[in-house]
């Protein structure tokens, strides 16, 4: 399969999993599927074949921005740092929902989150941050 075609099936193939985490944060089967190891695992698949496959150029080197870009001119090398970008976000999600529910944050409030952290990262976690903070008053990450 072509690097774009994995491309493709990798960011719609995380979308369910999002709507599950918005929709259904506790149901059975989001913790089967989002809260276990069964999607960083299908992906993870995905990341080693991009990163095994990857032919970058000579000058391509990851400690400098002109060299890191180099490396992602690879189109395999490229789906391997989406997907990286895919598991981490949704990882993430999913804890601002297991956190949410662990410190009584009603998840209305965590589905703003949600949407920044899929579109945007760190904005995302950003924003459940500060709304943590705004309730417990500590931006403590340890899990209680």
């Amino acid at each position: 399969m072509q690097p774009d075609t994995l491309y493709v099936f990798a960011n719609y193939g995380v979308l369910p999993f999002w709507l599950l985490l918005a929709l259904l944060p506790h149901h059975r089967i989001t913790r089967a599927l989002v809260h276990s190891g069964f999607v960083p695992l299908l992906l993870g698949a995905l990341y080693i074949w991009g990163f095994a496959t990857a032919q970058p150029a000579h000058d391509a080197d990851a400690l400098t921005l002109t060299g890191a870009m180099s490396l992602l001119q690879d189109r395999h090398m490229m789906l391997a740092a989406w997907v990286h970008y895919l598991i981490f976000d949704l990882f993430v999600g999913a804890w601002q929902v297991r956190d949410a529910r662990r410190r009584g944050v009603p998840h209305w409030l965590v589905v703003p989150g949600l949407f920044a952290t899929l579109m945007a990262g760190p904005v995302g976690l950003l924003w459940y941050l500060v709304v943590r903070f705004v309730r417990d008053r500590s931006w403590r990450l340890d899990e209680r």
